[in-house]
């Protein structure tokens, strides 16, 4: 792009219509006037992707099914993890409950013995 460059501070820019091209950020204060036959210098086609038809969105859209398949299963596990530490739980209460009831089996049996025990050593002793 070799047009004339005009600077806008010096003189105002008396063509109103006129379409302008900034060459670089840096040099905005320049602006080069555009050739009459170069209205579509930069077609919409190509600013403009037409949906669907960018293949950086086949991958993204491929990753986001990807994640959420991940999460899905992750919050299945985190269910199943649920569902077992209360399962344990239950057990666990279950496993202490026959344990009590043993024990206190297991007192009511000694009870039992000592009673047996004193009963035959007082018919052992009175036998002597």
């Amino acid at each position: 792009m070799t047009h004339s460059s005009q600077d806008t501070g010096s003189c105002g820019i008396q063509e109103d219509g006129k379409l302008y091209v900034v060459d670089s950020i840096n040099d905005l204060n320049k602006l080069n006037l555009c050739p009459a036959g170069s209205q579509h210098l930069f077609p919409l086609e190509d600013k403009i992707p037409v949906l669907g038809t960018n293949s950086g969105n086949g991958s993204r859209s491929l990753f986001f099914v990807g994640l959420l398949i991940v999460l899905i299963v992750s919050l299945a596990l985190v269910f199943f993890v649920i569902f077992l530490i209360i399962q344990t739980g239950n057990k666990m209460d279950d496993v202490s409950r026959r344990l009590t009831a043993e024990g206190k089996d297991i007192d009511d049996l000694k009870r039992i013995n000592n009673m047996i025990v004193k009963r035959l050593n007082q018919l052992d002793s009175e036998q002597n």
